[in-house]
């Protein structure tokens, strides 16, 4: 365990939505631990709105690797404005031998992460990974216990703006939900088909907690889901509010507190509910819940089911569909009324 003092850390961070989430709880603990040092996360520009206006931050640095950082120019580019910024510390949450050379030829002089065949050489003070795999928040937490961090809190956080909370609340109001109505959003999409739950599916759990509920539903997603959110409207009595593609990362996070309940299959905006502390119910099929499920907290219910096959399975190209098609209605609609009584 490192009981120094650091002045200027710089965190480099994991690509996928998601997995920025999970590594909330590591940089809250290493700010706790390090009150008065500069902290920096370098992160990829698709997901640097998952640490904007995070409390914990000092400073985000965009690393691109697909445009202004790519090539060995645009690397040696992103080496010197990391060398210039003097850092003392590097901890490599990403496991790729390139950040662990951009932090040694920065000249960081102390430079932490899982030890890899590659890129321990590089790494000043190596950690070996957890023998048994562990949930990502635990993975990034155990790094932070090396530097006598307490790791005690396990929940993610995102931190919206004012702004985007307005911008939920006129959307809303257009579509005429009000402050008191019940409001369900229900996210259907997914990066890979096998993840999805049937479209047919929303719309009929749709219709039961409208007429039972009285619930007022909105579709969330990007603009490649609103197809999908058409056909779920399709298939519906009371027609649901689309916001697909009208929101962005913030906004989203904005629309989801102000959800009553989320549901979702597996995917970055239902960890963004979770983190919202939004009641979410988290469908899941041919991933583990255990390494990238919702993590930390009280507020959400995962509806799995067994169906014979070897899952996970991670197989992006199954045509199946298997373990999401054994999920029904009426298990949701089970997992929902659980969490609703209470």
């Amino acid at each position: 365990m490192i009981s120094k003092e650091y002045a200027r850390i710089l965190i480099f961070e994991v690509n996928w939505l998601g997995d920025v989430l999970f590594s909330v709880p590591f940089i809250r603990a290493m700010r706790k631990r390090f009150k008065n040092a500069h902290i920096a996360c370098a992160v990829a520009p698709r997901v640097k709105d998952i640490l904007t206006n995070n409390p914990y931050i000092d400073e985000i640095i965009i690393y691109d690797e697909k445009d202004a950082h790519k090539g060995l120019l645009g690397k040696w580019r992103f080496v010197s404005l990391l060398r210039k910024k003097q850092f003392d510390l590097a901890v490599l949450l990403h496991r790729s031998l390139s950040r662990a050379l951009f932090t040694f030829f920065a000249g960081i002089g102390e430079r932490s992460g899982y030890r890899t065949q590659k890129g321990r050489r590089f790494l000043t003070r190596p950690i070996e990974a957890p023998e048994i795999e562990a949930h990502k928040v635990e993975y990034f937490l155990k790094i932070a216990t090396t530097f006598g961090c307490d790791t005690s809190r396990k929940d993610y956080e995102f931190f919206i703006r004012d702004e985007d909370r307005k911008y939920i609340g006129r959307e809303l109001s257009d579509a005429g939900i009000t402050k008191e109505d019940f409001l369900v959003v229900i996210n259907p999409g997914g990066n890979w088909p096998p993840k999805r739950w049937r479209e047919k599916n929303f719309a009929e759990l749709s219709n039961k907690l409208t007429k039972k509920y009285n619930a007022k539903i909105v579709i969330s997603g990007s603009d490649k889901d609103k197809s999908r959110a058409e056909r779920i409207k399709n298939n519906m009595k009371e027609k649901p509010v689309i916001l697909c593609g009208r929101t962005d990362l913030k906004q989203l996070g904005a629309l989801m507190e102000r959800a009553d309940f989320v549901i979702s299959n597996d995917s970055g905006p239902m960890h963004i509910a979770v983190a919202m502390k939004t009641n979410v119910i988290a469908l899941f099929g041919p991933t583990s819940p255990s390494f990238t499920g919702p993590y930390g907290g009280k507020n959400y219910r995962i509806v799995r089911k067994q169906t014979g096959c070897e899952i996970p399975c991670y197989d992006t190209a199954c045509a199946d569909y298997r373990c999401m098609d054994a999920i029904s209605v009426g298990d949701v609609l089970a997992a929902f009324e659980e969490m609703h009584e209470n």
